[in-house]
């Protein structure tokens, strides 16, 4: 169970010691974390708040959940900030958070900068506003050579959409002849997604309760540890994140392959 007196002592590698009642307990950390970040209007709707109160008080969380993930040695964060189906939303939902990404890329130039992370945005910019899009590429430009956390939004993200947008590529290429059908594997595949030059993540993990991918990195989770909890996102703190990474720890991961004892 995690406990608050947790605290964090070196990292080596993939692991951690953290220092608990004066026992050192290793912990193996995921290289890479994916969360769907959810629950943010239900959680605003239980203190008596309006759905977009969560959305601000969600986007300022994600600034806290970086910082933990980096403490515990996490290298990837990849968070689902705004997916394609989400523009079927009430409009004055959906302008309100475009309203709240345009202030978020403004802080998080910010945050970058003092963390040293660096960002990159996944999914299909086109259909933002230009002021945004100028925003994004800023935000990606001013952040290529940070060494510390690789923190990814998607935003117009899906899936299936990223898939397609994949696959048109590729046939074009192949049209092109730039490409042989032939050699079309796995690896050659991956290497037209968005994703790809990020690793496959180790633990998915998914806020208040709901328990399904809605269209999220349907490739990349293939052999990801699955986390849910009933915590809304704007709830979730660096030590909800640690009992995450613990469920992780009890996990074993075979990649479709048998352990010895078995």
């Amino acid at each position: 169970m995690a406990c608050p007196h947790f605290h964090f002592m070196n990292e080596c590698r993939h692991k951690v010691c953290r220092l608990w009642k004066g026992v050192v307990i290793t912990m193996k950390i995921p290289q890479h974390v994916a969360i769907i970040l959810d629950g943010n209007g239900r959680w605003a709707k239980s203190k008596g708040m309006p759905r977009n109160y969560g959305h601000t008080v969600g986007a300022k969380n994600v600034e806290t959940v970086c910082k933990a993930a980096h403490d515990m040695g996490i290298k990837y964060l990849t968070v689902y900030a705004f997916s394609t189906e989400n523009w079927s939303r009430p409009e004055n939902e959906v302008a309100a958070l475009m309203k709240l990404l345009r202030n978020y890329m403004k802080t998080c130039l910010k945050t970058a900068a003092k963390n040293d992370m660096k960002i990159r945005v996944i999914g299909d910019i086109e259909p933002l506003d230009e002021d945004i899009k100028s925003r994004i590429r800023e935000l990606e430009e001013a952040t290529a050579n940070n060494g510390g956390l690789n923190f990814t939004i998607a935003l117009n993200y899906g899936s299936r959409d990223e898939i397609t947008r994949a696959a048109r590529k590729l046939a074009k290429d192949c049209a092109a002849g730039k490409v042989n059908p032939d050699t079309i594997d796995e690896s050659l595949f991956n290497s037209y997604l968005d994703t790809n030059d990020i690793p496959d993540p180790d633990l998915m993990i998914r806020t208040s309760g709901e328990q399904r991918l809605s269209n999220y990195l349907l490739w990349q989770l293939a052999y990801s540890e699955f986390y849910f909890t009933d915590i809304p996102w704007p709830a979730f703190t660096k030590e909800e994140l640690i009992k995450a990474v613990e469920e992780y720890n009890r996990r074993h991961r075979r990649f479709g392959g048998v352990e010895e004892a078995e």
